[in-house]
């Protein structure tokens, strides 16, 4: 019997069975601007093979107007039929079901072209949309009525329309965002007809034998958002209207409240879904900080909804339900949420990967295929670098011996796990102990590594790591100042504290100074802190008081010496959550700054106009930066090793774990 009754019972639809309850959630991966449908094909190949229920594609415009940016991809014209037949048949063939959603961005649209309900401009977005008139809105309408019937003849199993997201149809529901006096607006009807009305027409379009999911917005986390009665209202007229599943979506993208970031509890919003359960028949799915298969099954357990879209986890592992059904869990590579290759560049126009798994979406490219000949490799360092680069190498039939002067694994990921907000950090170093053991890698830890022995093996990498850089100012050795691996390691620290550095080192450490129980493994507590609430009692999921954030524990200045914004080279989607946190901690944020000293009264400071001022603090902290730490090279060269240097002591940029694994990983595919 499975491990997970509940999330691999079928499906019955009608006209076709889904295999599971586990949905790949939709993810826009940039191969479709770029044309490279071959590779878009072969992603989403290898999540069928590993046993997805039904895949959703990235968004897919249905005209040139409701693209997300100029250039976005669609289903436009007959012309493009062919090309996702590539894609629709890959999978098929890999024994997989797809559905394309159908995006249209509204205002959301990065383009002067952008359309919407009514002429307001969003706050994510530099153009103000033009508002439609009656026949625009009825042109839009027909063009995703269009774009759906052009799937189905590219042989999707059906599409997903985006309701949710505060994307165009959300707009017209909501009066922040809708302002028109015709039937398209005004009383709750009128709003509601768009949404409806393309249901409609896409069923029209598509026929009875077609999965037809619509993404609704249950929490629009906005002021001016939906009411919760407007919200069963709107899920009772799509059962109607002829929509097969009801997919959940939570908060619109302008909204300031985090909802798939590693500090948002998991499975944090199954609880609105399980409110809809019983209002309407259709099958309701849930999502959002979904990503093992034990909390799926919770969920589906608890009947919170009838399926689960986990998006990123597909995107960490391509056999996350194979594993599952095979009862090993234990393999499943885990989404930390951490958005650093995934949804950051999607908003850099980069083709998005992931931090865990460098190879998604680069699948073709950095294929992992058995050594023709067997070296024997010595790894030095088992922080992810080196782990990353250790397993690979392992599966692809080497003899590998992985060097860790530490008593344990991870590296720089133990300073990461100590974060309040970043727990997720302890399943991926759980995770890569469960790689290393079942790759046959061997394990020295403990144990310094020295040029002598290691010279003996046919290559060496050394993912050695990185050391604090000096900052060299006058007193930082004075008993009260510590470096930011002391404090996380659990160094008593005073009331008053100064940060000699805001980077992600500096912020993390400032969140770790101010923080008492950490929220992200209480839900109601994390409710309070961001100032969310039951839609049943507030419309839109906003509480009136606003957020309701801990007291801090200590009293912490942030300081830096560029003049710029603090955290301003934070992660492109998650760097105003960390900045928001700090800011409701009363962190103060000091840039412009050049150190002159520290002493018993705390840190002095100078400002660029000359300004001087004492930061009163009992302790001192130096996060600076890092420097590449690579004192072995020299006697290996010396010795003719073979020696490859990967992750920070190549290059000591922050702590950046995405860069560190995504080089260990292409370097092991080719030796």
């Amino acid at each position: 019997m499975s491990d997970y009754p509940h999330l691999f019972a079928p499906l019955e639809l009608g006209h076709v069975t889904l295999p599971n309850r586990a949905i790949m959630g939709s993810m826009h991966t940039g191969l479709e601007e770029l044309g490279d449908w071959r590779r878009l094909a072969a992603f989403y190949a290898e999540r069928a093979r590993g046993g997805a229920g039904l895949i959703v594609t990235g968004g897919m415009a249905p005209n040139r107007e409701g693209g997300v940016y100029p250039g976005a991809a669609g289903l436009f014209s007959d012309r493009d039929i062919e090309t996702h037949r590539r894609v629709t048949g890959e999978v098929h063939e890999a024994g997989g079901l797809i559905a394309m959603q159908v995006l249209h961005a509204g205002r959301y649209a990065y383009s002067p072209e952008a359309v919407a309900p009514s002429a307001l401009k969003s706050p994510i977005s530099p153009f103000a949309p033009r508002e439609l008139d009656d026949a625009g809105v009825e042109a839009q309408l027909d063009a995703i009525a269009a774009a759906a019937a052009r799937a189905r003849e590219a042989a999707y199993d059906g599409v997903e329309i985006m309701g949710s997201e505060g994307y165009f149809l959300n707009q017209f529901l909501a009066g922040r965002t809708n302002r028109r006096k015709d039937r398209w607006g005004g009383s709750i009807g009128n709003r509601q007809r768009a949404p409806l009305e393309a249901v409609r027409r896409v069923r029209a379009a598509v026929g009875r034998d077609f999965v037809v999911i619509y993404r609704i917005s249950l929490l629009d986390l906005v002021p001016g958002g939906q009411s919760w009665d407007e919200v069963v209202g709107l899920a009772k007229g799509m059962e109607a209207a002829g929509a097969s599943i009801l997919n959940t979506g939570i908060g619109w993208h302008e909204a300031r409240v985090p909802t798939i970031a590693t500090s948002v509890p998991r499975a944090a919003f199954a609880w609105v879904t399980k409110k809809l359960r019983g209002e309407v028949g259709l099958p309701l799915v849930t999502s959002n900080r979904i990503n093992t298969p034990d909390v799926a099954e919770r969920v589906l357990a608890e009947g919170c909804a009838d399926l689960v879209s986990m998006a990123r986890p597909f995107l960490a592992d391509a056999a996350f339900m194979a594993k599952a059904r095979a009862g090993r869990a234990r393999q499943i590579a885990p989404c930390i949420a951490c958005n650093q290759a995934c949804l950051d560049h999607t908003f850099e126009l980069k083709v998005a990967s992931c931090l865990v798994n460098p190879r998604a979406c680069h699948e073709t490219e950095i294929p992992l295929v058995r050594a023709e000949s067997v070296k024997r490799i010595a790894v030095v360092g088992a922080g992810p670098a080196g782990m990353a680069a250790a397993i690979t190498l392992a599966e692809r039939g080497h003899e590998v011996t992985l060097w860790e002067r530490e008593a344990r694994i991870g590296g720089q990921l133990n300073y990461a796990r100590a974060i309040p907000g970043k727990e997720e950090f302890h399943g991926l170093v759980d995770w890569f102990a469960a790689r290393l053991e079942e790759a046959g890698v061997a394990l020295r830890l403990g144990v310094e590594a020295e040029a002598a022995e290691l010279a003996g093996a046919d290559a060496v990498i050394l993912a050695t790591g990185v050391v604090p850089r000096d900052p060299r100012i006058p007193g930082q050795d004075l008993p009260h100042v510590l470096d930011y691996g002391e404090v996380l390691r659990g160094a008593p620290v005073g009331r008053r504290v100064a940060i000699v550095g805001a980077g992600g080192i500096g912020f993390d450490v400032a969140a770790f100074l101010v923080t008492g129980e950490s929220q992200t493994e209480d839900l109601p507590g994390w409710m309070a802190e961001w100032g969310v609430c039951d839609p049943g009692e507030v419309a839109g999921g906003l509480c009136p008081e606003g957020p309701r954030p801990a007291p801090p524990v200590r009293e912490v200045t942030l300081l830096q010496r560029k003049a710029e914004k603090p955290g301003r080279g934070l992660g492109k989607t998650t760097g105003w959550i960390h900045r928001a946190h700090l800011k409701m901690k009363g962190v103060r944020m000091v840039p412009g700054v050049a150190y002159e000293r520290i002493d018993g009264e705390g840190l002095h400071v100078r400002f660029a106009d000359g300004r001087r001022e004492v930061i009163p603090a009992d302790t001192v902290v130096i996060c600076a930066g890092q420097e590449p730490e690579r004192g072995l090279v020299p006697a290996l060269q010396a010795a003719g090793a073979a020696v490859h240097v990967i992750g920070g002591a190549d290059v000591a940029a922050e702590l950046d774990a995405k860069r560190a694994i995504d080089q260990a990983v292409r370097l092991a595919s080719a030796l």
